[in-house]
């Protein structure tokens, strides 16, 4: 199997479905793709029933392209992590990964469009993120939930409105964006760089006014960060949790137990936005994004200095601070469900609080002049009691 093959079956695997998110490449099985959430095996001819071991070795091969650092890393740390370029189509975001002796591969595309607020239909509140001149941003979410996609809208609109100078701290670049109003410098981990810690504090002496850091993995990725947020940076960054309280537990989870005072402290003047978000199957396919959106103020500074406690959890903040932008996963899922995106299933599956979006749900279906209950037939027993 050489490259031009490799990108022949690239090419149809793309072209097989329409809303391709994800190319994946097992031992044992066909050649899939990820179409809204759902795999789906892909027919090629000559037929590929199933992947072999030496199948799925070489095509991964052929992707590294004889890159050594590449080759070393799969081979001592179990994967690699890179970029790919099909020319003309699609880039990629590629993960190669040993299992049960074999080697699979994940291939993620890469928009080559940059998105903007307005066409994602993202909150509002997100032209307010972009406008923050320091501190800290995190967007949190699964794997594959849309986090590099928000924050490319979020520099987008940096992009049209400032003249800045920004530093992207990638792996691999995902989007690449043009110059217009800002500078971009965009580094690739393994190609500019060889740790976030070391490419973030390189950083600081770029004399950026935003940093882009691609993901928060370690103690030292996270002290630093915060030490640029502290000296008049802003920086935007991901997390892999779901919820704002997670969020902040992960990061204090990296530090000592005599360390964690001064780390609530600085988090508590830091930390300007905490963005959560998850993909829900969408009515007549495709998926939507539901939000967690925590901004600060007094209370969101005091719970993450003294920590959460009854009538002082994050989600009793965010739903009570509705005017400032701020919105809990669960009323997002309701609005969802009164735009009629995603169907009642749907919002009480992927609920927070399932009673609370079964009353949100209830208010709806009241307003539409629909039924609340499946109870049907009620009756007054009029002669209860009388023939006693």
């Amino acid at each position: 199997m050489r490259k031009h093959e490799v990108d022949h079956i690239l090419t149809k695997m793309l072209d097989a479905f329409d809303n391709v998110s994800d190319l994946n490449i097992t031992v044992g099985k066909p050649f899939q793709v990820e179409s809204s959430g759902v795999l789906y095996p892909v027919e090629l001819d000559p037929p590929f029933w199933e992947i072999t071991p030496f199948q799925s070795e070489i095509f991964a091969l052929n992707l590294i392209g004889g890159d050594r650092r590449l080759t070393e890393t799969l081979l001592t740390e179990g994967s690699c992590d890179l970029s790919y370029e099909l020319p003309g189509k699609a880039r990629f975001r590629v993960n190669i990964f040993s299992q049960r002796g074999n080697y699979s591969v994940v291939l993620r595309k890469l928009e080559t469009k940059i998105p903007t607020i307005e066409d994602m239909d993202l909150p509002k509140v997100f032209h307010n993120i972009s406008k923050e001149k320091n501190g800290l941003v995190m967007v949190t979410g699964a794997t594959g939930s849309g986090k590099s996609t928000s924050l490319a809208a979020i520099l987008n609109e940096v992009n049209e409105n400032q003249s800045v100078h920004v530093v992207t701290l990638e792996d691999p670049v995902e989007y690449q964006h043009p110059h217009k109003k800002a500078t971009f410098n965009q580094r690739e981990l393994g190609r500019d760089f060889d740790a976030f810690s070391s490419g973030l504090r390189a950083a600081l002496r770029q004399a950026p006014k935003v940093i882009l850091v691609g993901e928060m993995r370690d103690r030292e990725t996270v002290e630093i960060g915060l030490t640029a947020s502290e000296t008049g940076h802003l920086v935007l960054t991901t997390l892999h949790t779901i919820d704002a309280g997670q969020t902040i537990n992960r990061l204090l989870g990296m530090f000592t137990t005599e360390e964690e005072n001064q780390i609530r402290i600085r988090l508590a003047d830091a930390v300007r936005w905490i963005v959560c978000q998850r993909l829900l199957p969408k009515e007549g396919g495709g998926r939507v994004a539901a939000f967690e959106i925590m901004g600060t103020n007094v209370r969101v500074r005091d719970s993450i200095l003294h920590g959460e406690a009854e009538g002082k959890t994050f989600y009793e903040i965010i739903q009570a601070s509705r005017a400032y932008g701020m919105v809990t996963f669960d009323e997002s899922i309701i609005s969802l469900y009164e735009k009629g995106l995603i169907s009642e299933e749907t919002a009480m599956a992927y609920a927070s609080h399932k009673a609370v979006v079964g009353r949100g749900i209830d208010v709806v279906k009241s307003s539409r002049g629909e039924t609340t209950t499946d109870i049907d037939n009620l009756e007054v027993d009029t002669g209860y009691g009388k023939g006693m």
